[in-house]
């Protein structure tokens, strides 16, 4: 965004005004760049020198890398997500670390040529005071999002430049990095800050999906429709006390991070229950996991998807679990196919519990989540001092933790061509050698992987490795979707159970509905509706057709017609942000699902935050 700058002579003119000692009016540059800019020089700093900053050595930046692998590890969806939007627009994606240091740059070859001119590559520092203003440097000592366009860099050489950065915070309030989106500043970069306060979100909100186990995390939104996305606010609590949250949980509530471990349960609700009510009077729907609840919890999702597969299965599949669990028994790996939030990993627990391997360890690995530097010592274990970072003792590898049971393997399909080398070769020789040294140990273990990817096709397009393939896919199982399912109306009642106590069974006009709905998120979806249905019925109160989900509807539509860009405001927010989750927040894939350009949806979607 250019901020009140009407043109590139203003922004010319206020230059000279400022570096000739003068002071500037205000809104004649924009505030944060001016404040920027004093910072830049009351440390001496000199506009006109050339940009000196030097990389690190290898050595130096893989140290870094390894230190930051935790958050590297959690960005890369949107690092790869959004390389596509910045090859389509000539652009960078640059991830940093706390203080600035450039760990990633993915995007557009091209400019990352260019930018190399100016130091905008892996191992060089771009904080303030040494790079002077710039996005990533500005947004870290700004603590908010913003965008420098050209001239806005205190650099001359840097006027090249259109960088748009957000700072990127930890659960406990803590700068964990900055994410930015730059390119030529000569070229239009409408949509850079908003992409990349989107992925931000994403990002924050990955970080909450593990290392609480031990302490109560409060979900909630205002509409019930946002719980389990990146737009719901998340809150940890020890005991009582506040610890934890998002971005989102704080403003929902109109604090800041100062709250955190001054701030009671007592004093921001009057109790922790499925409707949140806030001392404000404000109220939420709440997803609420305690840690004596959370095993037993998981343990009851599994019994109730996994014991009476008949009700979610077809008669063909359930023939095949027969088939797949004898393969299991004689070690030959399965491979379970189905669209998202069909049951993979269920059905993969369902089919252990079957085989002689029951009771033994099911230790799942999210294929895409791991980056190419964490694969072996995730994979494979760490010995002590391996890497800077490493625990003392070591750590054992996901495949020792599997020993005697199952490897579930999720999302195969979405691995790096590197990763699925290496992996192949600890699936044939059923060997771990740990990082660091140390003999190599044998390995029991099954291998069971799922996808919701068509991996002959990707074999084909040589995006996946064909002896690999074959290795994990002597058997394939393909799970069937909700809409193919042929009694619809069991999965729901199967899946309401919990809930019928509370609330009694659901409705004929209600059941109705639901029944005739798509569910194009499968029994993710299903499950998750439910649970929302009963917490906006309240205690004790039966569900009416009031307290469905607002994009239920009784029937199914024709595919949508393309429509003009006015005729967007007949799709709801919740229908726009469903299709952003479903395409893993492609805003182009997105808007192709609706029939609309991507450009509106970009503005629907920032004109929807606003008014939350």
């Amino acid at each position: 965004m250019r901020m009140n700058l009407s043109s590139d002579l203003a922004l010319a003119k206020a230059r000279a005004k400022f570096f000739s000692g003068h002071s500037l009016p205000d809104g004649l540059v924009p505030a944060p760049i001016l404040r920027s800019w004093q910072r830049c020089a009351e440390q001496g700093l000199d506009a006109g020198d050339s940009v000196t900053a030097e990389p690190m050595t290898a050595g130096e930046l893989r140290q870094i890398q390894q230190q930051n692998e935790a958050l590297r590890l959690i960005s890369r969806p949107e690092l790869v997500t959004l390389r596509a939007e910045a090859k389509n627009t000539d652009s960078v994606v640059i991830l940093t670390d706390a203080q600035g240091i450039v760990l990633d740059v993915v995007g557009s070859a091209e400019f990352a040529g260019e930018a190399a001119r100016v130091a905008l590559q892996p191992g060089v520092v771009w904080a303030e005071k040494s790079t002077g203003t710039n996005a990533i440097g500005t947004a870290m000592a700004e603590r908010r999002a913003i965008a420098v366009h050209g001239g806005e860099h205190f650099f001359e050489p840097h006027g090249i430049l259109h960088c748009a950065a957000s700072p990127i915070f930890d659960p406990f309030g803590k700068l964990a990095g900055v994410l930015d989106m730059s390119g030529h500043a000569n070229a239009e970069h409408t949509h850079a800050l908003g992409l990349v306060r989107l992925a931000v979100e994403q990002i924050e909100h990955r970080f909450f999906a593990r290392g609480f186990e031990d302490r109560t995390v409060v979900r909630f939104h205002r509409h019930a429709e946002l719980l389990g996305t990146s737009r719901e606010g998340v809150l940890v609590f020890d005991g009582d006390n506040l610890v934890a949250g998002n971005r989102r949980a704080l403003s929902l509530l109109g604090m800041d991070r100062i709250a955190f471990r001054k701030t009671r349960r007592q004093d921001l609700f009057e109790r922790l229950d499925p409707v949140l009510r806030g001392r404000g009077g404000d109220v939420f729907t709440a997803a609420i996991s305690r840690p004596e609840e959370r095993a037993e919890g998981r343990l009851h999702s599994v019994r109730l998807v996994g014991e009476d597969q008949s009700l979610f299965l077809t008669d063909d599949v359930r023939t095949q679990c027969d088939k797949a669990v004898r393969l299991i028994n004689a070690e030959i790996p399965v491979l379970v196919t189905g669209q998202t939030g069909s049951g993979k990993e269920v059905f993969a627990r369902h089919l252990a519990g079957l085989s002689q391997r029951q009771g033994k360890p099911f230790v799942a690995v999210n294929c895409a989540a791991l980056p190419e530097s964490l694969i072996e010592a995730e994979l494979f274990g760490y010995e002590p001092g391996a890497f800077t970072g490493a625990r003392k003792g070591g750590a054992k590898g996901l495949v020792q933790q599997a020993e005697g049971g199952i490897l579930f393997l999720d999302e195969i399909g979405d691995m790096p061509l590197l990763l699925q080398s290496r992996l192949l070769r600890v699936l044939q020789d059923k060997q771990v050698s740990p990082l660091g040294g140390g003999a190599a140990r044998r390995a029991d273990f099954v291998a069971i992987c799922a996808t919701n990817r068509d991996l002959k096709a990707m074999v084909e397009a040589g995006t996946f490795r064909a002896d690999l393939y074959f290795r994990i896919a002597p058997f394939t199982i393909g799970l069937p979707s909700v809409a193919d399912l042929p009694d619809k109306r069991a999965v729901l009642e199967t899946l309401w159970q919990p809930f019928s106590t509370a609330h009694g069974p659901l409705g004929e006009a209600v059941m109705e509905r639901l029944a005739a709905y798509d569910w194009p998120g499968n029994l993710r979806e299903m499950a998750n509706a439910l649970a929302a249905m009963a917490a906006l019925a309240g205690p004790g109160q039966k569900v009416s057709l009031a307290d469905l989900p607002s994009h239920i509807q009784p029937v199914r539509f024709p595919p949508p017609r393309p429509m003009a860009d006015g005729a967007l405001g007949t799709i709801t927010e919740e229908a726009m942000r469903q299709a952003v989750e479903r395409n893993r927040g492609n805003l182009s894939a997105a808007a192709r699902e609706l029939c609309v350009d991507r450009s509106t949806l970009y503005r629907r979607l920032v004109w929807a935050g606003k008014a939350h």
